[in-house]
C-alpha cells in the first residue's frame, strides 16, 4: 500500500492513490453469498493492483433481469453465459501497468475463486480528477483538502 504520514488537522495518515468507485452489472439470479464472494474477490484485486486501503470499500451492484444486458464478443471469437459480469472502475488516473494487473489479477481470481469464466468478465475504466469527487455535504474533499 501506498501511504504516508501526515500532520494533517483532519487525519494522521493520507493516501497517495484515491479510492474507485466500482459498479458491478450482472444477471440477477446469485445468492447473497455468491454475491459476497464476488464483491470481496473485486475488492482484493482492487487493494492489490491499485494501492488502496482495504477499508476504501465503493461497490454498487445493479442486478437486471435476463434480456436486459447484451454483451456480445467484439469479433473476438468467443461466446458469453448467463453469468457475465461488467465491472466499471470510476477513479483517478492508473498507469498502464495498474491497469493491466487488476485485468489480469479480476480474471484470474473471479474464476478461481467464483468459478466465473474469463469470458465473460468485461472490465472498463472511466478516469476522473480530485473536483469530481464528493464524498458528502456539498463539498468536493479532494480540492478542499480534507482528503489527500
Amino acid at each position: 500500500m501506498r501511504c504516508h504520514k501526515s500532520k494533517n488537522r483532519n487525519t494522521s495518515i493520507r493516501w497517495s492513490t484515491p479510492l474507485p468507485l466500482v459498479r458491478i452489472d450482472m444477471i440477477e439470479g446469485r445468492s447473497d453469498e455468491q454475491l459476497k464472494n464476488l464483491l470481496d474477490t473485486i475488492q482484493g484485486c482492487v487493494v492489490d493492483a491499485f494501492g488502496v486501503p482495504e477499508t476504501d470499500r465503493y461497490q454498487i451492484v445493479h442486478e437486471h433481469k435476463p434480456g436486459r444486458m447484451v454483451f456480445l464478443d467484439t469479433g473476438l471469437g468467443f461466446t458469453r453465459s448467463d453469468d457475465v459480469l461488467s465491472v466499471q472502475f470510476f477513479t483517478s488516473p492508473r498507469t498502464h501497468v495498474e491497469k493491466m494487473k487488476v485485468y489480469k489479477l479480476m480474471a484470474e481470481r473471479l474464476e478461481k475463486d467464483c468459478g466465473l469464466d474469463p469470458k465473460d468478465l468485461l472490465i472498463s475504466v472511466f478516469t476522473n480528477r480530485e473536483e469530481d469527487w464528493s464524498f458528502a455535504g456539498g463539498e468536493a474533499q479532494y480540492v478542499t483538502g480534507r482528503l489527500p
